[in-house]
């Protein structure tokens, strides 16, 4: 089984002059979730080598286990050092893809036509996506088949307001994906400020925060799982 995990490239947040990129436990927790189960992982970005790491993200009140199992394997950091382009992505070589978060995908990734047709790809070949956190907000440019947007009359989560207000980044971010989602028609649910919750419909698969990436990657293995033995 292959699954494809795409992380931004991009490193900038807003005008305030700060860093960003990925959030590091929605890149571990699922990485160590796919490889303990067999899975062959593939890392990709727009821009391909080293994503930018955003740098709160492993500040002592943010790591966890797995972060810190990731910065010891070798074999992870090798990897995570050469992603491969995103635009040299061909979906048919995988079995799904998974998007963690952080702020970075809010500027790139939601305009990356390679990222939003490698989801409309996958969906229609039947397989499942995973987006958490910020990711989702990539699905504000997706469409359906039909034209519409992919999230209209579908059941989605992702960043919460409340959670972007306690990050002091309501005015930072070029939007606010869960008013956007809503906006589109979708049936945005979510739990308390950084508890864990999953959405799924269907093929797509959605999680509100860091908290939940581990959940949603457990999701996404479940769904292939079904997949198979259908």
């Amino acid at each position: 089984m292959k699954i494809l995990m795409v992380l931004t490239s991009h490193d900038q947040l807003g005008n305030t002059g700060k860093k960003t990129g990925f959030w590091l436990e929605e890149l571990a927790a699922p990485y160590f979730v796919f490889r303990d189960a067999g899975v062959d992982i593939t890392l990709a970005s727009p821009k391909g080598g080293q994503p930018p790491l955003d740098p709160k993200s492993n500040e002592p009140a943010f790591q966890t286990e797995d972060t810190r199992r990731f910065e010891r394997d070798a074999a992870a950091m090798a990897a995570l050092a050469n992603t491969i382009k995103l635009p040299e992505i061909d979906q048919a070589d995988y079995d799904s893809v998974f998007f963690p978060g952080g702020h970075g995908p809010l500027w790139d990734l939601t305009n990356d036509r390679n990222a939003l047709s490698l989801i409309e790809d996958m969906l229609s070949a039947g397989k499942p996506v995973a987006l958490v956190c910020h990711a989702p907000g990539i699905l504000t440019n997706v469409k359906a088949p039909d034209g519409k947007p992919i999230a209209k009359g579908r059941a989605v989560t992702g960043f919460t307001d409340s959670e972007e207000e306690a990050m002091h980044l309501v005015e930072v971010v070029p939007y606010l994906l869960e008013d956007v989602l809503k906006e589109q028609g979708a049936k945005f649910s979510k739990t308390a400020d950084w508890g864990v919750h999953v959405v799924q419909d269907g093929l797509l698969i959605t999680g509100q925060n860091p908290a939940s990436s581990k959940q949603g990657a457990r999701t996404l293995l479940d769904t292939l799982g079904k997949k198979a033995a259908a």
